[in-house]
């Protein structure tokens, strides 16, 4: 009776079982501003991105990631090819410490119990981030700290990976973030007190891109053998 037990529970729930395996490891890339200051190249990475993430794979197909990545943000209203923006001259910085965690989904099946198997496949994420930066305004063509805010954003990543070493897996990904805020490069500054200070284009939301490589490293056995 109790092999029969056992091998309906593997039966039953081999598909969602037989991949669970856990991954932690880094992003290394750059990061890249789209708004109302700047390049408008929507994939331009100019300064350095680090990270962390760790993923739950729940089948060959789908996983739940949570990740860190930090970065600094950075517009040059000079290296635009809007004649506008150039005139003007503007530039900011901000600092970018983010909070994510949402559902990656493999194109393919990505089974990692199958150790000797050379596998590739496209993937998506998103899920919902949470971000701290800081509130900027500019004044006699000086960009400036108010105070350290926070806001959400919608990432959304496409990539591919591959498992390159049986326990190492290797990705290349490129990341948008759509925000709630249109204030990362000072042009809408939540205090009153700045608000003659507003400029640019006040209906629209900013975004920053983060694109790079991730490494992880991939552990966790199989939770149910099922032996005669």
């Amino acid at each position: 009776m109790k092999r029969i037990l056992v091998l309906f529970f593997c039966l039953i729930f081999q598909n969602v079982l037989i991949a669970q395996i856990h991954e932690i490891g880094v992003f290394l890339g750059g990061s890249n501003f789209i708004g109302d200051v700047g390049k408008t190249n929507y994939v331009s990475p100019n300064k350095l991105a680090l990270g962390i993430l760790y993923k739950w794979n729940k089948s060959p197909r789908h996983s739940y990631r949570f990740s860190y990545t930090q970065s600094t943000i950075f517009g040059n209203d000079l290296d635009s090819d809007v004649h506008g923006r150039v005139a003007r001259g503007y530039k900011f910085e901000n600092k970018i410490k983010e909070l994510s965690a949402g559902l990656e989904f493999n194109f393919f099946d990505f089974n990692l119990h199958e150790k000797l198997t050379k596998k590739v496949t496209p993937y998506v994420y998103t899920g919902l981030t949470y971000f701290a930066y800081d509130e900027l305004y500019v004044i006699n063509g000086e960009t400036k700290k108010d105070y350290t805010e926070g806001a959400f954003a919608i990432p959304m990543i496409v990539g591919v990976k591959s498992n390159i070493f049986e326990n190492i897996i290797l990705g290349f990904e490129i990341g948008a973030r759509y925000t709630f805020t249109d204030n990362l490069d000072g042009s809408l500054p939540k205090n009153e007190n700045l608000e003659p200070l507003k400029f640019g284009n006040l209906n629209s939301k900013d975004w920053y891109v983060f694109t790079g490589f991730t490494i992880t490293y991939t552990f966790g056995e199989k939770p149910c053998y099922c032996k005669e």
